[in-house]
């Protein structure tokens, strides 16, 4: 999967060690850690809400209905 990813922005292995050492210079080895931790917990909750919504659309039935018709007191 990483390969095909590579591939379609024709990086090589040269590419991305530059890349690397880009970053590092950037935001240095102490906040690397953080910003890694910071996008794990991102892509995580975009797995979560991918996976909520596909599971409402295979089954639609379990959900309640809005509640739009509530009379009011």
């Amino acid at each position: 999967m990483i390969s095909a990813i590579l591939l379609i922005f024709g990086l090589g292995t040269t590419e991305l060690i530059l890349i690397a050492l880009v970053v590092l210079l950037l935001f240095g080895g102490r906040k690397i850690p953080e910003l890694m931790k910071g996008l794990g917990k991102g892509v995580k909750s975009f797995k979560d809400g991918v996976s909520g919504i596909e599971d409402d659309l295979k089954n639609p039935e379990k959900k309640e209905p809005p509640a739009d018709n509530v009379e009011k007191q």
